[in-house]
């Protein structure tokens, strides 16, 4: 945003109110000797402080990046006035019994990786996280309930613990694969995809791993996680109790993130 100046009016404006001022100071009594001929003051302009010029920072530059403010995550593509990160997924209700065995199997991870940090929310993606402008937000998830309504509720298990990387490897997550429900994402992600290519957005991955993230770390820690200790935390999974029944989720509503706004879409 470029910085109005602190004075300046039209000139049609000034003009008459300058004109108007000079007609009253020749008819006020004691302004008979004032010479004609004499010119007025000088119109001197200030420079606006620089504490005033940094209350408003150009738009072209953008907001500041800060990756300290969360967690040294790094974003994958630019922030940008009017643009919305938007994510559809299935939410994946934590019960208590969940997070005991997270209670059980982050501590044990982060013996190999100390960085490891817990995920503040559970849900399985159904897309890759891309850009709306502000104005498509409402006419995209109004076409993604169209497409979600005809889906029915359905129950899944995850319980593969595999470890993944974001593409750009800035990011590594310790995750629950599906190993039954597959092929209702897959119909799922079939038509949020059509969605995606209606708006002309990024379609999902080709032969997805569908998969609820437990813990992440900035970069790339597959190395330290795979083998030994993945072993290990399958290991817990297999023994802790009620594991079968604990992982097996009723899959109730596909749910759209736009920046701070949630939309949700009930499963028949």
């Amino acid at each position: 945003m470029s910085v109005a100046p602190l004075v300046g009016y039209s000139s049609s404006g000034s003009d008459n109110e300058a004109e108007a001022e000079a007609a009253t100071e020749r008819t006020r009594p004691g302004n008979k000797r004032r010479r004609r001929s004499q010119s007025p003051l000088p119109c001197q302009r200030f420079p606006v402080p620089e504490s005033v010029l940094n209350m408003f920072p150009s738009t072209e530059e953008g907001p500041e990046d800060d990756s300290t403010k969360h967690g040294g995550r790094i974003r994958t593509f630019p922030h940008e006035r009017g643009n919305w990160a938007t994510h559809v997924y299935i939410p994946y209700e934590a019960r208590e019994e969940f997070l005991d065995l997270l209670d059980v199997l982050l501590p044990h991870a982060q013996t190999y990786e100390p960085r490891l940090v817990r995920m503040e929310e559970f849900h399985l993606s159904l897309s890759q996280s891309v850009v709306l402008r502000h104005h498509w937000i409402l006419p995209f998830v109004q076409t993604l309930k169209d497409h979600m309504a005809a889906f029915q509720k359905f129950f899944f298990t995850a319980n593969q613990v595999k470890i993944y990387t974001n593409q750009e490897k800035t990011r590594t997550f310790i995750g629950l694969e599906v190993t039954s429900g597959h092929a209702q994402f897959l119909d799922l992600v079939s038509e949020v995809d059509r969605v995606m290519e209606e708006f002309s957005l990024t379609t999902f991955y080709q032969d997805p791993s569908f998969h609820v993230s437990l813990a992440w770390c900035v970069g790339d820690a597959h190395l330290q996680l795979e083998g030994q200790c993945l072993q290990e935390l399958q290991k817990i999974i297999e023994e802790f109790e009620d594991s079968e029944l604990l992982l097996r989720v009723l899959a109730e509503q596909v749910r759209c993130k736009s920046g701070n706004k949630f939309f949700s879409m009930p499963l028949k």
